[in-house]
């Protein structure tokens, strides 16, 4: 059957056309993304060799020191594969993708309400529950990633999948849910919808969520693989990307909150829909034009089978009292085995001990075993070891989320309730987020260019990432006492018996500015170090999923405030009390919310200098590439 739209004149047969041609579709992107990334794994041995040039000179070919290969299994040559060239695509491919994820997301409850007739309680839950699972779904792409497909791959069909959920969605709304035309503001209802067309709608958003969930946590660790950490310029380069990875995330969700947002609200849906469809297709097209020019590293298996075989080798040996250490009564690959593979030795540490017996040599006859769920190396329990090191730290971050959270719920509900005219401008209270975003571009740049480099200066080495999470914890609890302070003046200037008036207090929304520049440094801080964090320190074979974790604790810390929230209402409202978050803010006590959250995040900030000041970093062996341009890589 032939790969090209049919039409129709009847919209229900065109839909059915479009749902078939959406699977052929599928099936050859999906051949071709397979083929683009095929990996032979044949690695000859065409590093540091002299090669004659049209003037008969020669030049050294130097290759990476990381074990990156390019996307034919071959050791990635520095001057033709990777750095700035690949790692630029990657970030205006993540900007477009940003743009359009939020182009829907940012607008949806009003779509909910506005097109589909749903309530406002039951339009925020299923917002809350699409945004949670949008997030859930990294965890898959991660696995997918790390296990068995590789960045790239994965990368690629997840993306895929989020183009098609935007084009189904945008002509979903344009044949069917978009009537009569131009419903869909605030003034014109749309008709009814049939059970089938909001089957298909529900299809589209969670096609866009799977998408954009299995593609956020690979897009970062992907471009940070394009340069080599063994190398001090591109180290430094990797560095700076995480910083730029943020920027271009704030920047794609600025213009989709504000361009995108405007249309939106005023009943453009359609429009709205196809621009983030065109960003996102856009962004594909450049992700798979990059193609000759990433590096890429090789998965390495299921992660799940290899951490089992360590519990369960450490069980069988309770009795063993020895500590491995390398070559004392321990079984570990030499260095040239490793290299090999690709792959890195990573030294024993000291802690969890319980999990060193997994390693441990009990007779002469370990030796020759082949079965790891009785010996393992001591790099796989180390790999053991660094997850269950980064739980801790992972879940002090959680609590951040939850101020960050409120920048995107109640900062607007308190802004809805000040004064919104500055000079005769009207202010949407969302508009304010342009702050934040402004903010993070400010921090970031004083950051690198003043705070990083007055630090080496002082102390001969700049903020570790640890370091660096914590001052995002410090500068989040000024954000939330500046909310209350802000709080605490516009019901000094509240109105008098207001009841849904234009202005429920005569102070300025300009004062909330101070809290959204506040949260945009902490993001610098706490976000980009927290990437970079879980970039280094997850193992080798499990960088997505390392990222995931910071994906899933922004979900956690969504579900967090909620419940706070929740319990915080039920307790204020007893006696007949009004609360303190009522639905007139003048009635109640907001201030006391705020500061609440700010003091929750000091003993989160205590917790954390305890789990920090515990923490040692983990420093993997230096790849041994002499090694590795030798024969095949083992898979």
């Amino acid at each position: 059957m032939s790969c090209s739209l049919l039409t129709s004149n009847n919209s229900t047969i065109h839909l059915f056309f479009f749902v078939t041609e959406l699977s052929c579709y599928c099936s050859r992107l999906y051949t071709y993304i397979t083929t683009m990334s095929c990996f032979n794994f044949e690695n000859k041995n065409i590093c540091n060799q002299k090669e004659a040039t049209d003037s008969d000179e020669v030049k050294e070919t130097e290759c990476t020191l990381d074990g990156s290969v390019d996307r034919h299994g071959k050791q990635a040559i520095r001057a033709q594969f990777g750095r700035w060239r690949p790692g630029t695509i990657l970030l205006v491919n993540q900007g477009l993708a940003t743009l359009a994820f939020f182009g829907i997301g940012v607008n949806l409850v009003l779509f909910l309400t506005r097109v589909l007739g749903q309530t406002n309680a039951d339009a925020a839950n299923n917002v809350s529950k699409w945004t949670g699972t949008m997030y859930l779904f990294s965890l898959v792409g991660a696995f997918l990633s790390d296990s068995y497909w590789g960045r790239y791959k994965t990368c690629a069909f997840f993306q895929a999948i989020f183009v098609l959920g935007l084009g189904l969605l945008s002509i979903l709304s344009h044949l069917f849910l978009l009537k009569p035309k131009g419903c869909g503001d605030e003034q014109t209802p749309c008709d009814s919808h049939t059970n089938l067309h909001k089957a298909l709608f529900y299809m589209s958003i969670y096609m866009v969520a799977l998408g954009m969930g299995g593609y956020q946590p690979n897009i970062a660790i992907f471009g940070a693989d394009q340069f080599d950490e063994q190398d001090i310029q591109e180290k430094k380069s990797k560095e700076s990307y995480f910083s730029y990875f943020v920027l271009a995330l704030n920047l794609g969700s600025l213009f989709s909150k504000t361009i995108l947002g405007y249309f939106e609200d005023g009943g453009n849906w359609t429009f709205g829909f196809w621009a983030s469809t065109g960003s996102a297709s856009t962004g594909f097209l450049l992700f798979l034009l990059g193609t000759p020019y990433y590096r890429h590293f090789i998965p390495r298996g299921n992660p799940f089978s290899r951490f089992f075989n360590v519990f369960v080798a450490a069980l069988s040996k309770q009795r063993a009292r020895i500590v491995p250490q390398e070559g004392v009564c321990s079984h570990e690959l030499d260095t040239k085995t490793y290299s090999k593979n690709g792959w890195r030795k990573i030294f024993h540490t000291q802690g969890f001990t319980f999990l060193d017996r997994a390693a441990v040599i009990t007779s002469p006859e370990d030796k020759n075993v082949r079965d790891q769920e009785k010996l393992c190396t001591i790099t796989q329990v180390e790999e053991v070891k660094c997850i269950l090191r980064l739980i801790p730290i992972w879940l002090c971050t959680i609590f951040y989320s939850v101020v960050f959270a409120q920048m995107s719920s109640l900062f607007i509900e308190q802004g809805a309730a000040m004064n919104k005219t500055i000079r005769h401008f009207h202010i949407s209270p969302s508009t304010l987020s342009i702050f934040n975003i402004l903010s993070v571009a400010a921090f970031i740049f004083i950051y690198r260019h003043v705070l990083n480099p007055l630090v080496t200066r002082l102390r001969n080495k700049g903020l570790t990432e640890l370091e660096r999470m914590g001052i995002g914890l410090i500068i989040a609890f000024l954000a939330m006492m500046a909310a209350g302070l802000v709080e605490v003046f516009r019901l000094k200037y509240a109105t008098v018996d207001c009841n849904k008036c234009e202005n429920p207090s005569s102070l300025s929304i300009s004062w909330q500015i101070p809290q959204y520049v506040l949260i945009g440094g902490s993001e610098v801080f706490m976000g980009v170090a927290r990437l970079e964090f879980f970039y280094g320190q997850a193992p080798e074979g499990l960088k997505c999923f390392g990222n995931a974790l910071c994906l899933t604790s922004v979900a956690l810390g969504n579900y967090l405030s909620t419940i706070i929230a929740t319990i915080v209402i039920k307790i204020s409202t007893r006696n007949g009390m009004p609360g303190w978050i009522p639905e007139d803010l003048n009635k109640g006590h907001l201030d006391r919310f705020y500061f609440l959250l700010a003091a929750l995040i000091t003993i989160d900030f205590g917790v954390y200098l305890f789990v920090a000041g515990s923490y040692r970093y983990v420093e993997p062996e230096v790849l041994d590439i002499e090694n590795l341009d030798q024969g095949k890589i083992d898979v």
